[in-house]
C-alpha cells in the first residue's frame, strides 16, 4: 500500500480520461492543458513527494539479489490494477510533467518536477513487465532521455533572451516573421528576460539530472536496446554530451562498477553508460562501438557536432580539456577490453582525427598528443600500418593534413622506438624506426610548396635535436654528416621495390599512393645539398620560413651537427638585419641561445657581436630594446668585483672575452656599443659601485676589455675614483709596450674625467702628452687620441683661451712636422734613405693638429706636403724664406716615394683644404683628374673619401665634381667602388648631393657590378636607404633609364646629359650583350613600383616613346628599332602588369586553410572588387591610349620591314592574354590585325598544349629500369602527384604536369613499351574495381570484412545521410586528364601520300 499512498499526489484519478487519450494519441510531442485546478495541485507537488514514489517504485526494479522483491516486482502491475490505477494516466501525468520542464520558460520547481517525473518514467519502464503493460513509448523514452539538455541552464546566470536573440541571428531571414507574432510571444521574450537561476537553484537541478542520468543507466542494466537502434544511438548521443556537464575531481576508473550509487559525477556515469552500450545486450558490439568511437571523435578534437552542418570548435578551457583526456583514456580503456573487435574503430579513430584536424596551432597539438596515447596502445605491425597510413597524409593537398602529419610525427618520436622485428608483417617494418619519421615525414616536407609547411617542417627538425633519444639524434645527423647517405644517383633498385610499385594499382593496396622502402634506403639528398638546401631557406621570400630555419640551423651548430664554420655562423648574424622585424628578433633570440651553447666559441661571439650590435640603431625600438637587453644579461650584469683569488665563471669570463673582442677584430662595431651606453646613462645602470667593480678589472688579464667599458660608461657617470685611473696613467706612460688599443682608451678616460682634475696634475699630463707626441713612436691610432685628449685637458668656457693653448702646443708639433718633411724632401737622397714609418706618422700627426689649429699651419706646410705627391723641390729651394702664390699644378707626378706615404699624404693634404677655402678651390681639380687618370689604388681611394668630406662643408664648390665621383662607380677596382658607393649614398642621404645629371642611372649600373657584395650593397642603398626618401625616385627616371643604357640620343628631352666620351663608353649597357644586364635593371625598378607608378609609366611610355616613332620625331633607322624592340620587350615583362590584377586572390593556390575567418573572406572579396575595377581602368586605357598606337606604329614597321615588328607582335600576345575575348573589340578597327592577334593566341594556346601532353609521355630512351630508391630530389613535396582518395570529401586537385614527370623517372619500366604506354596515367591515379567500395571502408587498412566505417558505406563522417558517399563521387576512380589512361595522344599528321590518294578518289 505504500506504493498507493505515494501515488496519490499525481492526482490520476482527477485526471480526465479524454485528456489521457489525447495526450497517448499526441505521441507525447506537445503538452496537452490540464484544468486549472488540476494543474495549480500538481504545480504545488516538492521534491519530496517525487523523491518517496522513486524509492518506493526502486524497490520493484528487481535489481536487489532479494527473491523477496523479485516476487514483488512481479506483482506491481497487479497491484496497480487492484487499486484501480491505470497505467495508461500514470504515463500521461509523468509526460505532463516532463513537457512542462521541457520549455524554454520553465522555472526551477518546473524543472526540477520534470527531471524527477523522467526518473520515474524511466525507472517504472525497468520494470519487468512494462512493455505488457503499454508503458514503453520510443517517443517518451527519448524524450526523458534527453530532458537534461533541456532543463540545464547552458548559459545560467544570464537572461535567457540572449540566448533567443542569439539563435535568431544564426538562423537568418527565417527567424524574421517569429519577431512579428502575437502578444503571447512578446509576454514569453519579457517572461525570459526575467529568468534567472541561483546557485541553489542550480545546485537542485544538477541533483535532479545525477539521478536522471542513474535512473537511464539502471534502465540500460535491465532493459535491452537491441531491437531499437534509434534508442541506441540517441542514448550513446546522450551520454557524450553529459561528458561536459560538469568538471571531474580525480581520476576516473572505468573498470566494471557493480553498484552505480557509488559513481559521484555525471561525466563518471556518462562514461559507464557509453561502456554499458558497447556490450552485445545492446546490439552488435561493431556498430556500437562505431557510434561510440564517432561520437568520442568530436570530444577528442575538441569540437560540438550539430545535427547538421561542419563541427565547430569549442572554446579552450581546462574543463574542455579534461573532459578531453578522460574520452582518450576511455577508448584506451575499451581497446584494452575489447582487444581485435576494437582495434579496426581505433584505426578509423585515428584516421579521422587527422583528417578533420583544424589548422589552428593549439588544436592541433592537442590532437597530436590524442594520436600518440591512442597509437601507444596498438601492437607494432598496428602501429606500423598507421605510420604508412600517416606517410600518405603527410603527402595530401589539404595543408593542414600535411602540417598535422608533422605534429604527430613530433608526439612518436618521443615515444620509445620500435624494434622491426616486433612487426610481424616485413613489408611494414621498415616504417618502425624513428630515422623514417625524420627523414621522410619531416625533412623532406620543407620541399613542400607551401611556406607554412616549410616553416614548420624546419622548427620540428630543430625540435627533434632537444628531445632526449639517441635515436631520433642519429637520424637528424644521418641527414647532414657526409657519410652513409644514398640517393637516386646511386643507380641502384630492386626487384622488390619494382614489385611493390606494381602492386600498388590494385585495390588491396592503401588508398594514398605509398612507397615500399627497404631498410637500406635513405630518404635524403646528399649532405652537403642538404645543408645548402637549409641555408636557402634562411633566403627564402616567406617570414616564417626564414624564422624557422633560423631555429633549425642553431640547433644544428648547437648540436654539433653541421660545423662551427664562419659561413654558417655569418648567415645567422645576416638575419638579424632581415627586412622583416619579426625575423631580426628571431634572428637575436638565436644567436643568444647559441652563444649561451657555446660560450667558449670565439666564433660564435665574433657573429653574436656582429648581430647583436647593429640591431641597437635599428629602425624598429622593439628590436632595439631586444638587443639591449642582450647585452645587458651578458655584459652589463655580469660585471662584479674582480679578486686575484676568485676564479671566472663560464658566463663572466663570457663577457671579458666579448668585450676583448671588441677591441681588437670587432673595432668597427664600437659606434654601435656607444649608443647602448647613451640608453643606458638614461636608466642610472652607472652607479658608483658599478664603476668601482669596473675599474677592479683593470689589472687583471683582460685590462683592455674594462677600459673599453670604463671609457664608453664614464661619459654619463658620476664622478669617478681619479687616483686609480692617474695610476694606470702613469704606469701606460712608463712602460714601453703598452697596448694601443688600451692607451687609446685610457685617453679617452682621461679627457673625460679633465674636468674633474687640477691644475697640476692637468699640466703632468699635457707634458707627459706633448713628450710622447714629440718622440713621433706611437701608432696613429694613439697619436690621433692623445692630441683629442689634449683639447679635452684646457677644453673651457672661453673659446680664445681654449684656442690659444692649442695653437700654443701644436705650432710646436708643426714645426717638427714641417721640420722632418724638409730634410726628406730637400735632401737629394731623402727618399731613399726614407723611413717610411716615421714619414707616416709625422703626415698623420700634421693633419691631425692642423684640424686644432689651422692657423699654425702655413704656407710652406701645405707645399710640402704637396710636394710629397709632385716634383716641386726645386722651386721650394729658391723660396726658403718667402713664398709666392701657391704654384699651379695640373696633377701629381710620379715620385718614388712609397704608395703608403703618398696615400697618407693625400689625406693629411684633405685635412688641409678642410681649414682652408682657397686650398678647396685649387686641389679639387687636382683631386678629380688624379681620379681619372691615376694609377695608385690607395691615392685614389683616399682621393673620394676627401672630396666627399669637402662636399660637407664647400657643397656649391665641390657640386661641380661629382660626376668624377661618380665615375668611380664603374672603376676598374671594386674597393674603389664601394668606397665611391658608400660615400655618395651618405652625401645623397644628408641632401648635399642631389640627383642630377646621370648620377641616377650610374647608380643603376652598380646594380650589376660584377662583385656580388657591391650590388647587394647597391640595392640595400637604394632600397632602404634612398627609396624611403624619395619614394617616386624609380618611377621618375624609369623612361631615361631605356635611352641612357642604350646610350640613345636622338630623343628631344631624354639622355641630354653633359658628358665626356670616356664617360658614355664606361656607363654604356648597349648590345646585345648587356641585353640580360638591362632588363636585370628594368625589372628591379619595375619590382619596387607601385601599381599607380606602373599605370601611368605604361601610359608614358605610349606616349612619350611609341607616339614618337609614329609621328616619325624619331628615325626608325638601325637603333631606333632597337630601342623600339627594347621598348616592346620591357612592356611585355610580367613586372610591368599590375599587382592588383596578376595577384593570386588571398590564399595560395593548392593551400585551403580550414578555417577561413571573416577578415580573410573581406580582403579577398576588397581584393576581387578591386581587381575588377583596376582591371576596367586599365582596359580603358589601353583602348584609348596604346591600341591607337599599336595600328600605327605595325603599318609603318611592316612598310619599312623592320625586326621590331616581331617584339611589337610578341607584346600584343603577352598583353591580350587578360583579353583573351575582348580582342575584337580592341582592335576593331584594324581587321588584318585583329585576326593575327586572335592567330597568335590560338597558336600559342596550342604550343602550351603540346608541351604539357610532352612532358607527360616521357619515356626512357635506353629502355633502363630507373632506380626505384626515394630521396628528396625524386619526388619534391613541392610537386606532389597525390590524390586524396583516403576520404570521399576532399576532390583531387588538378594535375601538376611536372609533378607527373618527376615521379615518373623514378618509375619501374622493366616491361614492354607497349604495356607502359598502356598503364601510364596521369597523376598516378589507382584504379579500383567497380565493386570494390562495398568490401570495406575507403580509409581503413587492410583486415576483416565488416564495414568499419563512422557512417554507412564510407568512412568519411561529413555526411549525415543513410547512403554512401562512394556512390555519389567519382573519387576512387581516377581517371587520367583527356582520358588518356589507356592510350597516348594520336598526332594530327597525314602523310602526303595519303592526301594524294583522296583527291585521286
Amino acid at each position: 500500500m505504500e506504493l498507493i499512498a505515494a501515488l496519490k499526489f499525481l492526482k490520476l484519478h482527477q485526471v480526465p480520461e479524454a485528456w489521457v487519450d489525447a495526450v497517448w494519441d499526441s505521441e507525447f510531442t506537445e503538452r496537452k492543458p490540464l484544468d486549472n485546478t488540476i494543474e495549480e495541485q500538481l504545480a504545488a507537488i516538492g521534491d519530496e513527494a517525487f523523491r518517496d514514489l522513486f524509492d518506493c517504485l526502486l524497490t520493484y526494479t528487481g535489481d536487489r539479489q532479494s527473491v523477496s522483491r523479485v516476487v514483488a516486482s512481479q506483482n506491481i502491475w497487479a497491484i496497480l490494477v487492484e487499486n484501480r490505477v491505470s497505467v495508461k494516466s500514470l504515463v500521461a501525468v509523468l509526460s505532463f510533467f516532463v513537457l512542462t520542464g521541457k520549455d524554454k520558460v520553465a522555472d526551477t520547481q518546473q524543472r526540477v518536477s520534470s527531471l524527477h517525473a523522467a526518473s520515474l518514467y524511466l525507472l517504472l519502464l525497468g520494470i519487468p513487465g512494462s512493455i505488457a503493460n503499454k508503458v514503453f513509448h520510443e517517443v517518451l523514452l527519448d524524450t526523458c532521455s534527453d530532458l537534461s539538455a533541456h532543463c540545464w541552464p547552458h548559459n545560467s546566470g544570464k537572461k535567457r533572451k540572449r540566448d533567443g536573440l542569439k539563435s535568431s541571428q544564426t538562423e537568418g531571414k527565417r527567424s524574421k516573421p517569429q519577431q512579428k507574432g502575437t502578444q503571447d510571444i512578446e509576454v514569453d521574450e519579457e517572461e525570459e528576460e526575467e529568468l534567472y537561476f541561483s546557485g541553489v537553484d542550480l545546485l537542485k537541478i544538477r541533483d535532479a539530472v545525477f539521478l536522471l542520468v542513474q535512473t537511464i543507466i539502471r534502465l540500460l542494466q535491465t532493459f535491452p536496446l537491441k531491437d531499437r537502434p534509434q534508442s541506441a544511438i540517441n542514448c550513446t548521443q546522450i551520454f557524450s554530451k553529459l561528458l561536459y556537464f560538469e568538471p571531474v575531481l580525480g581520476h576516473l576508473n572505468f573498470a566494471a562498477v557493480q553498484d552505480i550509487t557509488k559513481l559521484r559525477s555525471v561525466p563518471e556515469m556518462a562514461f559507464y553508460g557509453l561502456q554499458f552500450l558497447c556490450s552485445p545486450k545492446h546490439g552488435n558490439q561493431r556498430e556500437s562501438l562505431q557510434r561510440v568511437f564517432h561520437c568520442l571523435l568530436y570530444v577528442i578534437l575538441m569540437m560540438n557536432k550539430g545535427n547538421r552542418g561542419k563541427p565547430s570548435l569549442l572554446v579552450l578551457s581546462q574543463a574542455i580539456l579534461s573532459t578531453r583526456d578522460q574520452a582518450i583514456h576511455f577508448v584506451c580503456h575499451l581497446v584494452d577490453e575489447l582487444k581485435q573487435l576494437a582495434l579496426p574503430f581505433l584505426h578509423i579513430l585515428l584516421q579521422h582525427i587527422c583528417f578533420q584536424m583544424v589548422e589552428k596551432s593549439e588544436f592541433r597539438i592537442h590532437g597530436a598528443q590524442a594520436v600518440g596515447m591512442l597509437t601507444s596502445e596498438m601492437t607494432s605491425t598496428d602501429y606500423a600500418g598507421f605510420i604508412k597510413w600517416l606517410f600518405n597524409l603527410s603527402r595530401h593537398s589539404k595543408m593542414v593534413c600535411r602540417l598535422f602529419s608533422m605534429d604527430v610525427v613530433m608526439v612518436l618520436l618521443e615515444q620509445p622506438e620500435r624494434k622491426p622485428g616486433e612487426c610481424k608483417d616485413p613489408d611494414l617494418a621498415c616504417f618502425l624506426p624513428h630515422k623514417f619519421l625524420i627523414q621522410s615525414m619531416l625533412f623532406a616536407q620543407q620541399m613542400d610548396e607551401s611556406p607554412t609547411v616549410q616553416g614548420h617542417a624546419l622548427s620540428c627538425l630543430a625540435q627533434c635535436l632537444e628531445l632526449p633519444s639517441l635515436n631520433v639524434t642519429r637520424a637528424v645527423h644521418n641527414l647532414f654528416s657526409a657519410t652513409g647517405t644514398q640517393t637516386l644517383l646511386d643507380g641502384e633498385t630492386t626487384e622488390g621495390n619494382v614489385t611493390s610499385q606494381q602492386t600498388q594499382k590494385t585495390y588491396n593496396s592503401l588508398p594514398f599512393r605509398t612507397l615500399e622502402i627497404s631498410t637500406t634506403q635513405s630518404f635524403g639528398c646528399d649532405a652537403r645539398e642538404n645543408t645548402t638546401l637549409l641555408l636557402q631557406r634562411l633566403k627564402d621570400s616567406k617570414t616564417n620560413v626564414r624564422k624557422s630555419a633560423l631555429q633549425a640551423l642553431v640547433s644544428l651548430l648547437k648540436h654539433s651537427v653541421i660545423p662551427m664554420s664562419w659561413e654558417n655562423l655569418a648567415m645567422l648574424s645576416e638575419r638579424c638585419r632581415d627586412p622583416a622585424v619579426s625575423v631580426r628578433k628571431k634572428a637575436l633570440q638565436c644567436m643568444g641561445d647559441l652563444l649561451v651553447a657555446k660560450p667558449e666559441c670565439s666564433m660564435v661571439q665574433k657573429a653574436w657581436l656582429q648581430g647583436v650590435m647593429p640591431a641597437l640603431a635599428d629602425s624598429e625600438n622593439s628590436v632595439q630594446d631586444k638587443a639591449l637587453e642582450a647585452l645587458d644579461q651578458l655584459v652589463l650584469s655580469q660585471v662584479k668585483p674582480y679578486s686575484t683569488s676568485c676564479h671566472l665563471d663560464v658566463s663572466k669570463k663570457l663577457t671579458w672575452d666579448l668585450l676583448c673582442l671588441l677591441c681588437h677584430k670587432c673595432k668597427n662595431l664600437s659606434p654601435y656599443f656607444s649608443r647602448a651606453f647613451t640608453i643606458w646613462s638614461k636608466q642610472d645602470k652607472f652607479t658608483s659601485t658599478f664603476i668601482t667593480n669596473l675599474i677592479s678589472h683593470t689589472k687583471a688579464d683582460h685590462a683592455e676589455g674594462a677600459w673599453l667599458f670604463l671609457s664608453k660608461a664614464v661619459v654619463s657617470s658620476p664622478r669617478l675614483p681619479c687616483g686609480k685611473i692617474l695610476e694606470a696613467w702613469d704606469n701606460m706612460v712608463s712602460s714601453k709596450d703598452a697596448n694601443v688599443t688600451t692607451c687609446c682608451h685610457i685617453l679617452s678616460v682621461i679627457g673625460n674625467i679633465a674636468a674633474y682634475l687640477n691644475d697640476d696634475t692637468k699640466d703632468r699630463i699635457v707634458e707627459d702628452l706633448m713628450s710622447w707626441l714629440k718622440t713621433f713612436n706611437l701608432a696613429l691610432e694613439v697619436i690621433s687620441a692623445a692630441v683629442e685628449t689634449l683639447y679635452h685637458l684646457r677644453r673651457s668656457d672661453d673659446i680664445k683661451q681654449t684656442q690659444a693653448f692649442l695653437n700654443q702646443h701644436g705650432s710646436e708639433l708643426v714645426s717638427l712636422c714641417e721640420g722632418y718633411l724638409t730634410s726628406v724632401i730637400m735632401n737629394e737622397k731623402g727618399a731613399q734613405n726614407l723611413n717610411e714609418e716615421l714619414m707616416v706618422k709625422h703626415l698623420h700627426t700634421l693633419g691631425v693638429v692642423s684640424l686644432h689649429c689651422p692657423a699654425e699651419v702655413g704656407k710652406r706646410t701645405v707645399l710640402l706636403v704637396e710636394s710629397l705627391l709632385t716634383v716641386h723641390s726645386d722651386k721650394l729651394a729658391e723660396c726658403q724664406r718667402e713664398l709666392p702664390a701657391l704654384l699651379p699644378l695640373s696633377q701629381f707626378k710620379e715620385n718614388a716615394l712609397p704608395c703608403r706615404v703618398k696615400a697618407h699624404a693625400v689625406i693629411t693634404l684633405g685635412k688641409l683644404c678642410l681649414q682652408h677655402e682657397e686650398l678647396v678651390q685649387k686641389y679639387l681639380p687636382v683631386f678629380a683628374r688624379e681620379l681619372e687618370v691615376g694609377t695608385d689604388v690607395a691615392v685614389r681611394n683616399n682621393l673620394v673619401v676627401i672630396m666627399c668630406d669637402l662636399c660637407v662643408r664647400y657643397t656649391t664648390i665641390v657640386d661641380h665634381y661629382i660626376p668624377n665621383i661618380s665615375a668611380c662607380l664603374r672603376d676598374n677596382e671594386a674597393v674603389i667602388r664601394e668606397q665611391s658607393l658608400i660615400m655618395l649614398t651618405n652625401l645623397l642621404q644628408e641632401d648635399f648631393v642631389k640627383w642630377k645629371g646621370s648620377l641616377f642611372f650610374r647608380f643603376m649600373v652598380v646594380l650589376v657590378d660584377p662583385v656580388p657584395f657591391i650590388a647587394s650593397l647597391c640595392e640595400y642603398c637604394l632600397l632602404h636607404l634612398l627609396l624611403k626618401k624619395n619614394p617616386e625616385m624609380f618611377s621618375q627616371h624609369f623612361i631615361e633609364c631605356i635611352f641612357f643604357f642604350n646610350s640613345y640620343t636622338k630623343h628631344k628631352s631624354y639622355n641630354k646629359f653633359p658628358q665626356s666620351e670616356s664617360e658614355k663608353l664606361q656607363f654604356s649597357l648597349k648590345g646585345v650583350q648587356y641585353r640580360e644586364k638591362r632588363f636585370q635593371i628594368y625589372r628591379f625598378l619595375l619590382e619596387h613600383f607601385t601599381d599607380a607608378q606602373r599605370f601611368q609609366i605604361t601610359n608614358k611610355i605610349s606616349q612619350t616613346v611609341l607616339a614618337c616613332f609614329v609621328d616619325e620625331e624619331l628615325p626608325l633607322d638601325a637603333d631606333g628599332a632597337v630601342m623600339l624592340s627594347e621598348t616592346f620587350n620591357i612592356l611585355s615583362l610580367k613586372e610591368m602588369k599590375l599587382q592588383a590584377i596578376s595577384a593570386p586572390p588571398g590564399i595560395m593556390a593548392g593551400e585551403e586553410t580550414e578555417e577561413e575567418n571573416m577578415a580573410t573572406m573581406a580582403k579577398v572579396a576588397l581584393q576581387a572588387a578591386q581587381k575588377k575595377v583596376v582591371s576596367q581602368v586599365q582596359k580603358k586605357a589601353f583602348i584609348e591610349n596604346t591600341v591607337p598606337l599599336i595600328i600605327s606604329l605595325k603599318i609603318l614597321l611592316e612598310q619599312k620591314r623592320s625586326p621590331a615588328l616581331r617584339d611589337l607582335m610578341t607584346y600584343l600576345q603577352v598583353t591580350m592574354q587578360d583579353y583573351r575575348n575582348e580582342v575584337r573589340e580592341f582592335f576593331s578597327g584594324d581587321e588584318q590585325l585583329m585576326a593575327e592577334v586572335e592567330f597568335a593566341l590560338r597558336t600559342a594556346e596550342k604550343e602550351r598544349e603540346m608541351e604539357q601532353q610532352m612532358d607527360t609521355c616521357t619515356v626512357p630512351v635506353d629502355g633502363k629500369t630507373p632506380t626505384a630508391q626515394v630521396s628528396v630530389q625524386d619526388y619534391p613535396i613541392r610537386c606532389r602527384p597525390l590524390l586524396p582518395v583516403s576520404f570521399a570529401t576532399p576532390q583531387p586537385p588538378p594535375p601538376n604536369y611536372l609533378s607527373l614527370r618527376l615521379s615518373q623517372t623514378v618509375r619501374c619500366t622493366n616491361r614492354s613499351r607497349k604495356e607502359e604506354h598502356v598503364k601510364l596515367i596521369i597523376l598516378e591515379g589507382t584504379v579500383f574495381p567497380q565493386g570494390g567500395v562495398n568490401d570495406r571502408a575507403i580509409s581503413t587498412p587492410k583486415g576483416g570484412s565488416v564495414n568499419l566505417t563512422f557512417d554507412e558505406g564510407v568512412s568519411a563522417i561529413f555526411s549525415d545521410q543513410g547512403t554512401s558517399l562512394v556512390r555519389e563521387t567519382d573519387v576512387l576512380h581516377v581517371q587520367p586528364n583527356e582520358q588518356q589512361a589507356s592510350r597516348l595522344r594520336q598526332w594530327n599528321v597525314q602523310s602526303p601520300l595519303c592526301k594524294k590518294k583522296i583527291k585521286k578518289i
